[in-house]
């Protein structure tokens, strides 16, 4: 700990208390490693104010006395987005404690939670007032507020809903000088300059610290069905997805796509688990079908779609999933496909999109290209093709995981230059090379590689012209040095 960081911490304890700090490194250290392990950071305190009065002291004083923050929510960050330096030169500021549901309101369509209130309880509350909230993820069990909108967070509900920026109605933001912006009136029309909100959404903590979001709330669903269909291509399963979108208007929700391999991984990997299907199928497609009205049933009407796609040979085999249970099952094949593929070996992952119509034959072509340049790997790609965005998975040759020293070269020497590769692909496809999971660390030195000049510029005089002393999620999105340099 600094000198700075001493007179700053002092500071936080004489105007919020000792709740406030935390400076015990056994405390600490949960929250020094990204959720991946990748990143691993230093800091000599935990600051977790309960109030937004308090986040803007904080926020005030450390430019007061030039100490930079990382504002951290659940840390589920993908791309070590809330991951201190490594040369302890930031200190935490904690979220967590700000976790008030302020206000649900069902009239409005609109629910007001603070930062750190938890993903799984904010769709609680919602469905307490006969509401839900339109987006899920695999960490709704500790991914908070602050951090969906400060990473504008997808999941497997975007086809219908959109982004957590199509969410976001309003936000709270302490600024980095310490000021408080209140936008949560979720005005429709407001046409007063640049839009704040919208902003801070997907800026990862750089721009300014959110202390509470207006989001929009949607009925909660009458009824549900899950189905699991095999497809013969990616092509295949985007006409498959037009033809349910036509003939059932905004009813389908969920469409992801699975490779038939992946599947046999996860299948002999992870215990308790059973193909849908009899047969083997190249492709799987699993969607999910509601509906606003419980008559007719949901598994009826997705059941006659999915017969009528059969007859006209637009699917292979399907089923529709007779129970919740049964649902469950399906669901838990396509979220045990990143734990099936680290118990086969090295994995390189990549978060992209692409346009919709695009993703198959992107798929195909990227994947054949990155096996011929690196003979031995395997490409492949799953996710949610209804809105453009798959995870993109280099896998190393079968036994590496069985050998850390190789499989570590394998990653250096293989991994890094094929990740470089398919991130060219992508941009040549006019695509982005983060669909959901932000920039971080871990995709910073790509964003500059493969960006615009003018796209850099424009992103480093936002920064300079909130943030001018670089203080806010230093190193993330933006290198430190250019984060803090003058445009």
């Amino acid at each position: 700990m600094n000198a700075a960081q001493t007179r700053f911490i002092d500071a936080v304890r004489a105007r919020l208390g000792d709740a406030a700090v935390t400076t015990e490194s056994f405390d600490i250290a949960p929250w020094l490693t990204d959720w991946r392990g990748r990143y691993h950071g230093a800091s000599a305190a935990i600051l977790s104010p309960d109030s937004t009065a308090g986040v803007a002291a904080i926020v005030g004083l450390a430019r007061d006395h030039g100490v930079p923050l990382v504002p951290q929510g659940g840390n589920t960050s993908m791309v070590g987005g809330a991951t201190p330096p490594a040369d302890g030169s930031a200190l935490i500021l904690s979220l967590r404690r700000m976790n008030r549901m302020r206000r649900v309101d069902p009239a409005a369509g609109l629910a007001v939670a603070e930062a750190g209130v938890i993903l799984q309880d904010l769709q609680a509350a919602a469905e307490a007032e006969g509401m839900r909230f339109p987006l899920t993820l695999g960490a709704r069990g500790s991914a908070t507020v602050g951090g969906l909108v400060s990473t504008n967070a997808g999941g497997t509900q975007v086809l219908r809903f959109g982004p957590m920026r199509a969410l976001v109605a309003g936000l709270e933001i302490v600024l980095p000088d310490g000021q408080v912006q209140d936008g949560l009136s979720a005005l429709k029309k407001d046409n007063r300059g640049y839009d704040l909100t919208q902003l801070l959404v997907g800026a990862e903590g750089t721009l300014g610290v959110v202390t509470a979001a207006t989001l929009r709330i949607v009925p909660a669903e009458a009824d549900r069905a899950t189905g699991w269909i095999g497809v013969e291509s990616p092509q295949a399963a985007l006409t498959l997805l037009r033809m349910l979108e036509r003939r059932s208007g905004d009813a389908i929700e969920s469409f992801e796509l699975v490779p038939g391999e992946i599947l046999d991984l996860v299948l002999k990997h992870v215990p308790g688990t059973r193909a849908p299907l009899e047969a083997r199928h190249p492709w799987l497609v699993l969607i999910d079908y509601v509906t606003k009205t419980a008559q007719p049933s949901a598994h009826d009407a997705l059941e006659q779609l999915l017969t009528t796609a059969l007859a006209d040979g637009l699917a292979r085999d399907a089923v529709v999933a007779a129970s919740m249970a049964q649902a469950a099952a399906f669901w838990r094949l396509r979220d045990s496909i990143s734990e099936a593929e680290r118990a086969e070996g090295p994995t390189i992952a990549h978060d992209i999109s692409v346009a919709v119509d695009a993703m198959p034959d992107f798929m195909v072509r990227a994947a054949a290209a990155v096996e011929a340049a690196y003979p031995g790997v395997h490409a492949t790609g799953f996710g949610h093709l209804g809105d453009g965005n798959v995870h993109f998975h280099v896998n190393a040759p079968a036994g590496l995981q069985h050998d850390p020293v190789a499989a570590d070269r394998w990653q250096r020497e293989i991994g890094a230059p094929a990740s470089r590769m398919v991130y060219d692909l992508v941009v040549a496809a006019g695509g982005s090379i983060s669909a959901e999971h932000g920039i971080g660390q871990m995709k910073r030195d790509e964003l500059e590689r493969l960006s615009s000049p003018a796209r850099i510029a424009a992103l480093r005089a936002i920064k300079h012209g909130l943030d001018p002393d670089g203080l806010m999620n230093p190193g993330k999105l933006l290198a430190l040095a250019e984060s803090r340099r003058a445009p």
